[in-house]
């Protein structure tokens, strides 16, 4: 098999998407497969998370050492959502799947977020994802010179622009600002700013990935669709889209205006994710996120049959 990577500087963008975040971390686990060996990478949301295994990860072991320590962080999410009163039956998944729309809990939480503030509603922040980061978070490896250069993004909600954190800036309160969106949890405090999910801002944000020189080559994972069919009619359906909107148009902006000497190649989403609702992006059930894997392990290698190899330097 020849090799797909033979540039010398590799950049790496890597798209939140909640728990479609499962898609990108099959793509990635592939790449890593083929001799992918980012120098710098920037992620917000499952994307900053997944990006802060894989530093660390590499840190340890290099891209084995980085395939498993992703592999432990969407283990460790699918145990926290276990014990969460938001999941389907055996009955309910047989018939709808990874939709959660019909859930009682789920239509509960949907009309009273309507209604009522999330300090309202969450007074004390609680997020099922602290303990997860908090568990996994190394950060003497994610500072390690042997671990590529990563860029975290929140978004502040005074002014609306990017904040980013490097390797040795990165804790739990900066992940869980990454993740933090504002109709379900309050805002995090980071050094006295109020921050939210850094998609708003940037999803991921680009320019940090080229500096201080271009990259040869930029890898953009995506975990949303950037299409969707039809016209959507409900609450629900109306807001996700809204909210993939808002995620993309900052992407594609800055995407337009990436030097032409620097190569992208992107993974796409839209055959894996178009077709769930917005729901899904909730459901960490462990056999939702191992078929969402699988999917982007396929797109990964579909790509490589359809890419050609890059010239020699």
């Amino acid at each position: 098999m020849w090799m797909m990577w033979k540039s010398r500087r590799i950049a790496l963008a890597l798209q939140g998407g909640g728990a479609h975040g499962a898609f990108a971390a099959g793509v990635l686990d592939r790449l890593l497969e083929t001799g992918f060996a980012p120098d710098r990478v920037s992620g917000v949301s499952s994307g900053a998370l997944l990006g802060t295994m894989l530093a660390q990860g590499w840190a340890s072991g290099g891209a084995d050492g980085a395939r498993a320590a992703i592999g432990r962080l969407w283990e460790r999410v699918a145990e926290a959502h276990a014990i969460s009163p938001v999941q389907n039956g055996p009955i309910e998944r047989w018939l709808w799947g990874a939709d959660l729309s019909r859930n009682p809990v789920w239509q509960g939480l949907e009309t009273a977020m309507r209604f009522f503030s999330p300090a309202q509603l969450n007074p004390l922040g609680h997020n099922p994802l602290r303990a997860v980061i908090a568990d996994l978070l190394n950060p003497e490896k994610l500072a390690s010179p042997a671990a590529p250069r990563l860029t975290v993004g929140v978004t502040d909600v005074e002014t609306g622009k990017a904040v980013l954190f490097r390797n040795e800036e990165i804790t739990v309160e900066v992940l869980l600002a990454s993740s933090c969106l504002p109709f379900i949890f309050p805002a995090v405090e980071i050094n006295g700013r109020a921050c939210w999910d850094g998609a708003y801002s940037g999803n991921p944000p680009l320019a940090p990935l080229l500096q201080p020189n271009l990259p040869d080559e930029l890898v953009l994972i995506r975990a949303q669709p950037r299409h969707r069919s039809g016209t959507p009619t409900t609450h629900g359906e109306i807001f996700n889209r809204i909210n993939e909107i808002a995620f993309q148009s900052v992407l594609e902006r800055e995407l337009e205006a990436l030097p032409r000497t620097v190569r992208v190649r992107s993974y796409e989403a839209d055959e894996a994710l178009a077709g769930l609702p917005i729901s899904s992006r909730f459901n960490a059930e462990a056999g939702f996120l191992r078929t969402l894997c699988a999917a982007g392990r396929e797109a990964a290698r579909r790509q490589e049959e359809d890419t050609p190899p890059l010239a020699a330097d």
